[in-house]
């Protein structure tokens, strides 16, 4: 039996050909909106329905809150999957949609709010006993209080925003003197990203790694972990690559992790897919620093080692329909990469890199695979992210995904506009890559123009 008949796709560009993909293997018909700025492309003409929207600007189309409802309601879908990004941690937009009798693919409400706190997230974690980064018990109102908790827990300190991601809202404060300036820029950031200044702080851990855990809960209280991506190579605070399995991560450590993930998910009455976000320092201790309740950019990694299609199982959760998998149905296979191929320059310092795409040419091969919406002739906005698609290899080996992704990376031709790929080509041959030698701090540290 088929979870839903109908379902509407709130959001654009890959994700959103992810998403219809997933429905029409699951008989499902999908409806998709669009901006003015997204028409035309291909990927509407894979849905069963497409509603334009509005106008480009986000705030007039994919954030409007009101019509996408009513794009929900004139097409009589049962249900809306709002991908990652845009509406997806919307708690207001979640409830609506439970107001209004549609299903939201996703969490609960109730969810969305107390974990996209993450200050009431670092809460949850203490009180479940999972490890978390020292620092303050709540939101920090104002300086003076800020001073007295970083004397506590000793500097370099990292004030963040209680909401929002993305690196917006984060600032390193490395002695008393630096942290007044840290502090407002902060709050100020926070309020203009997310309409919320409220900030808390944590013990700033010198060259961690990002590593997190890939969570998948019913309603009826089975949780399972699908194991560990490691995100740590970044640009500030935007992960740029991902792989599974971590090179520093042991079968001791991956299960402590996967079962602190597993009791943070059961203690909060998790439901969906979600990712519990993980620092890990250069000695093997592993900290919660949040949790996104939302399907990740970098889902096809876990896909690729498990074998399990993440959409589809987000879709029948969604529905009420039980986990299929138990944790020891849960095995890793080989190794898996991803790259982000983004509409940008890294020789300018990463500029976005708008305009029309004159030819490309997709690799293919053994163990390739390319989540993407573009194509020759297809003008990449200015207005939204610079993703252009996610380009992921599979194999037995992470000496042999390198290679096989050094391979695809060659043979990937996109003209007309600048990307992501010659900067990968980089990263990719640098001893301390290949050594597995990565912490968040490796693009600053080893590639100098970036």
């Amino acid at each position: 039996m088929k979870p839903f008949s109908r379902i509407l796709v709130a959001n654009r560009g890959e994700i959103a050909l992810r998403i219809i993909r997933a429905c029409r293997e699951l008989d499902i018909e999908s409806v998709v909106v669009y901006s003015e700025a997204d028409r035309g492309a291909a990927y509407l003409d894979l849905a069963d329905e497409k509603i334009c929207i509005g106008p480009a600007p986000s705030e007039n189309s994919y954030l409007d809150i009101s019509k996408i409802i009513a794009a929900a309601e004139i097409s009589d879908v049962e249900a809306i999957h709002p991908g990652y990004g845009f509406l997806s941690e919307n708690p207001q937009f979640a409830e609506i949609c439970q107001s209004c009798r549609i299903q939201f693919i996703g969490p609960t409400v109730e969810n969305i709010r107390q974990l996209g706190d993450k200050a009431a997230a670092r809460e949850l974690a203490l009180k479940v006993g999972v490890p978390v980064v020292p620092g303050s018990e709540g939101v920090i109102s104002d300086e003076e209080l800020a001073k007295a908790v970083a004397r506590e827990i000793g500097y370099p300190v990292l004030i963040k925003a209680v909401a929002g991601g993305g690196g917006r809202g984060m600032r390193v404060a490395t002695d008393e003197s630096t942290l007044s300036g840290a502090f407002q820029a902060a709050r100020s950031e926070a309020e203009i990203a997310f309409k919320n200044s409220d900030v808390y702080m944590e013990k700033y851990i010198e060259k961690p790694r990002h590593v997190e855990i890939q969570v998948m809960a019913d309603s009826y209280g089975s949780v399972i972990q699908l194991g560990e991506r490691d995100c740590s190579l970044q640009r500030r605070h935007q992960k740029l690559m991902e792989e599974s399995p971590s090179p520093a991560v042991d079968d001791d450590l991956r299960l402590r992790m996967g079962t602190s993930a597993k009791e943070l998910t059961l203690a909060a009455g998790y439901r969906g897919a979600g990712t519990i976000e993980y620092l890990l320092d250069p000695d093997g201790n592993y900290y919660f620093i949040e949790m996104n309740t939302r399907i990740q950019v970098e889902h096809p990694v876990t896909e690729m080692v498990t074998g399990i299609d993440l959409l589809q199982e987000q879709i029948r959760i969604a529905a009420g329909s039980p986990l299929r998998y138990r944790q020891e149905d849960v095995r890793i296979q080989g190794h898996c990469i991803e790259c982000r191929i983004n509409a940008e320059n890294p020789a300018n310092g990463f500029s976005p890199s708008p305009g029309m795409i004159t030819q490309m040419r997709v690799p293919g091969g053994m163990g390739v695979r390319f989540d993407s919406h573009v194509y020759a002739g297809y003008t990449v906005p200015s207005t939204y992210d610079s993703l252009l698609g996610k380009l992921i290899v599979h194999r037995e080996t992470r000496e042999e995904a390198i290679r096989t992704m050094l391979r695809a990376l060659d043979e990937f031709v996109i003209e007309g506009i600048h990307t992501t790929i010659p900067f990968y080509r980089e990263v990719l041959n640098h001893f301390h890559f290949v050594k597995g030698n990565l912490d968040t701090g490796f693009i600053e540290e080893y590639m100098i123009d970036a």
